[in-house]
C-alpha cells in the first residue's frame, strides 16, 4: 500500500530522471507510464486534493520538457499519450472536488492528448467521464450523447462494459427509461463474459463493486429501491470498509432504505462518518449525505437527528487549491 511519503516520491522520481534526460528518453517514457499506473491504482487511498496536486505538477513535468526541448518522436508520443492520461485523472479528481468546470477542462485536454495519440481506451473514457460530469450538472442529454459516443469509441470487453454501465445506464435511468436501463445492463453483462479478465483494478479499471454500484444507482432512479438495496448490497460486500468504494455503496443503499428503514439507513450514514475522515470524503459522497438527510427529515428517529447534526458540523470540503471550500 502506498504511503503519504510514497506519492511524493514518484512525483521526485519523474523529476530527477527529467533533470538528468531533460530531452527525454525511452526510460523517460516508462517512468510516466508507471506514475500514471501509480496514482491510478492508489486513487481511492489519498485524499482528491492532495493527489490533484502531485498528478497536476507530474503532468506540468512531462509538459515543460515536451515544449522546452527538442524530443525524439516516438518519445513526444508517448510522453503526450502520458499527459492525456494525467489529464483524465485530473478531470476525475476536480469532479471528486466538486469542481464541474474545471473537469470538463481536463477531460478535454485528455481526450485532445488521446485522440493524437490514437489511444481508444483513453478516449473512450474520457467520454464515460465527461457524460459523469453532464449528468452531474442535470444536462441529460449531453450526457447521453458523451455515453454514445464512448460507446462508439471503447474497445470491446471491459472498455464497452464499463461505457454501458457508469455512463450509459444512470442517464437513461435518470429519464425514466427503465427498459433501456435493463438493455445497457445486459450489454455491460454480455461485454464482461466476453473480456479474458473481466475486471481491472484502479481508477480507470472495473470490477465487481463498481458494476454492482451502478446498477443500485439506476435502480434507485428508477424508484427500484428494493432492487437497488440488493445491488448495493453486494458492492459493499465486494469493498473494504472505509474505502470511497465502500463510502458510495453505504450510502446508495441508506437511500434505498430511507423510506422503510429510516433508523437504519441514518445509522449507515453514521457510519460512513465515522470510518471515512473528512478530508477524503468525495463531493459524490458529500451529495448523497445531503440527499439522505433530506429523505430522513420528517422522521423523528434518534438516528436521523444525530445525522443531521453531524452533518451541520462537518468540516468543508477542501478544494483543488488545499483551502477549504465556501459553504
Amino acid at each position: 500500500m502506498t504511503t503519504s511519503a510514497g506519492l511524493p516520491a514518484v512525483r521526485e522520481s519523474l523529476h530527477l530522471a527529467l533533470l538528468a534526460d531533460p530531452a527525454g528518453s525511452s526510460a523517460i517514457t516508462e517512468l510516466a507510464e508507471a506514475a500514471v499506473e501509480h496514482y491510478a491504482l492508489n486513487y481511492s487511498k489519498h485524499p482528491p486534493h492532495i493527489l490533484f496536486t502531485e498528478v497536476r505538477t507530474a503532468r506540468g513535468l512531462l509538459t515543460e520538457a515536451l515544449t522546452a526541448h527538442s524530443v525524439d518522436e516516438a518519445v513526444a508520443a508517448e510522453s503526450r499519450r502520458s499527459i492525456g492520461w494525467l489529464s483524465a485523472l485530473l478531470g476525475n479528481l476536480a469532479f471528486h472536488l466538486d469542481d464541474l468546470t474545471g473537469a470538463r477542462a481536463h477531460l478535454t485536454a485528455a481526450h485532445t492528448y488521446g485522440a493524437r495519440a490514437g489511444d481508444a481506451r483513453l478516449t473512450a473514457w474520457v467520454w464515460g467521464a465527461q457524460s459523469m460530469v453532464a449528468r452531474a450538472a442535470g444536462n441529460f442529454a449531453r450526457a447521453l450523447a458523451d455515453a454514445e459516443q464512448g460507446l462508439a469509441h471503447a474497445p470491446i470487453g471491459l472498455a464497452r462494459a464499463q461505457l454501458h454501465a457508469w455512463a450509459q445506464a444512470p442517464v437513461l435511468a435518470e429519464q425514466g427509461r427503465a427498459e433501456d436501463v435493463e438493455a445497457a445492463l445486459a450489454s455491460a453483462a454480455t461485454e464482461l463474459e466476453a473480456d479474458a479478465v473481466g475486471q481491472a483494478p484502479g481508477r480507470f479499471g472495473f470490477d465487481a463493486a463498481e458494476y454492482s454500484l451502478h446498477k443500485a444507482e439506476a435502480h434507485l432512479a428508477l424508484g427500484q429501491c428494493a432492487q437497488a438495496a440488493g445491488q448495493a448490497q453486494a458492492s459493499m460486500a465486494d469493498t473494504v470498509s472505509g474505502t470511497p468504494g465502500w463510502a458510495a455503496a453505504t450510502l446508495v443503499l441508506a437511500l434505498a432504505e430511507a423510506a422503510s428503514h429510516s433508523a437504519d439507513a441514518a445509522q449507515r450514514a453514521l457510519d460512513v462518518l465515522e470510518q471515512v475522515p473528512a478530508a477524503k470524503l468525495r463531493s459524490t459522497a458529500r451529495a448523497r449525505l445531503a440527499r439522505l438527510d433530506r429523505a430522513l427529515a420528517a422522521t423523528s428517529t434518534t438516528a436521523a437527528s444525530d445525522l443531521h447534526e453531524r452533518l451541520r458540523s462537518l468540516p468543508p470540503a477542501i478544494n483543488d487549491q488545499g483551502t477549504a471550500a465556501s459553504a
